[in-house]
């Protein structure tokens, strides 16, 4: 689908007509009923839940982990050392989500799992979603990993959930927050199962985007030395050599249209959205039960409303030139009420990490970079040298 105005209608005027499709029902045993899967009331209700843990303050200060966690990144580089960036923005986007999510002591333990395994469930789960039924049963090793990866991680959750049962104090967490969230109707909490599954989604939907985000973004900006050059100016003027904080990042506009590039030129190729009751899609007239196939990537490269679209131009994304962009032609998050919850989360990741290394190194390619196709475009062998400044 390359249309704007449909992708618009499945994902916002016409949503309550359409479910999770096919792909989401795969996922499922890893995601469970998180609010990235669910549909109808309960989807409803759980996000209203979460909505408080991504509000404005609470980001403002999960800002100060991700700038903390990118500076203690940067102190493991020494000067000139060539590093392999997409695992190391990989590990990053680990570190901050994880902290965010859990700040006690068994909480680390769930960070290094995770760390250890989000990206080989990722790998393995995208594979399983695309597949027929039957591959998953098959004896072979990346089934044996992905269902150990999955049992250690889930183990380690649990533990931290009822860790937190038997403690019962509020740590400022996104745990907290959800274990003591309360439905505005019934005033219920979430169960144990309901928390589990809320947390296993943040983990992986708050992850993968934004590290190949970060991955692509050092890539594109040492690709483009123009482009460098603006984004190292902005750094320099806003930040004047201190540390960035929060309330620098709407400052940093330019380096804004460049994580919007970014997320343009790299976003997931597909999703898709089941009927649950007819609906008149452009003109054709669907059955309950259709499954639509959406590709954000399709959209983010379509001529008609992003010239020459395999050009990397963060000027595309100035007021003037946003304002002309139809709705549903740029959906790196989704829309409508199915859109990520995350989306100023990731945003406003990408710009404090992309400006506290900036500030102080330039990463250099060494190499051209490969890449590999899942459901996203991933670099392979992103190796940089890190020049200090």
């Amino acid at each position: 689908m390359t249309s704007p105005q449909l992708m618009h209608q499945v994902l916002v005027t016409d949503a309550p007509k359409f479910h999770k499709g096919r792909i989401f029902d795969k996922l499922r045993p890893i995601l469970g009923d998180g609010v990235a899967m669910s549909n109808g009331a309960f989807h409803l209700r759980q996000r209203r839940m979460l909505q408080p843990a991504f509000r404005r303050d609470r980001i403002a200060g999960y800002a100060n982990t991700m700038a903390r966690a990118t500076r203690d990144l940067m102190e493991e580089w020494s000067p000139g050392e060539v590093r392999q960036v997409e695992l190391d923005m990989q590990g990053l986007a680990v570190t901050i989500v994880g902290e965010a999510l859990f700040s006690t002591e068994i909480g680390k333990r769930a960070i290094d799992e995770a760390r250890r395994s989000v990206f080989l469930v990722i790998k393995h789960g995208v594979v399983r979603a695309l597949s027929p039924g039957f591959v998953e049963k098959l004896p072979i090793p990346a089934n044996r990993e992905f269902d150990a990866a999955i049992a250690r991680l889930g183990a380690i959750v649990r533990e931290v959930i009822v860790g937190w049962r038997a403690d019962g104090a509020d740590h400022g967490d996104v745990l907290s927050m959800l274990l003591l969230a309360r439905d505005a109707e019934t005033g219920e909490p979430m169960t144990d199962q309901q928390v589990f599954d809320e947390v296993m989604t943040l983990l992986f939907a708050g992850i993968e985007t934004t590290a190949l985000a970060l991955a692509w973004i050092f890539h594109e900006i040492a690709a483009n030395p123009g482009i460098e050059q603006r984004v190292l100016t902005e750094i320099d003027e806003v930040l004047a050599g201190r540390p960035v904080t929060f309330d620098d990042v709407p400052k940093l506009t330019y380096l804004g249209q460049v994580a919007n590039e970014v997320l343009r030129k790299y976003p997931l190729w597909l999703f898709m959205r089941r009927t649950v009751e007819e609906v008149d899609l452009g003109g054709v007239l669907l059955q309950p039960g259709t499954e639509v196939l959406l590709s954000p990537h399709a959209m983010h490269h379509n001529p008609e409303h992003f010239q020459d679209p395999d050009r990397f131009d963060p000027d595309r994304w100035t007021p003037d030139r946003v304002r002309q962009l139809p709705k549903g032609a740029f959906v790196p998050f989704g829309g409508g009420v199915h859109q990520c919850l995350g989306n100023h989360f990731a945003l406003t990741e990408i710009v404090i990490v992309v400006a506290t290394i900036c500030a102080r190194h330039r990463l250099v390619p060494v190499q051209p970079v490969r890449t590999r196709f899942t459901n996203a475009l991933y670099p392979i062998g992103l190796l940089m040298k890190a020049v200090p400044r």
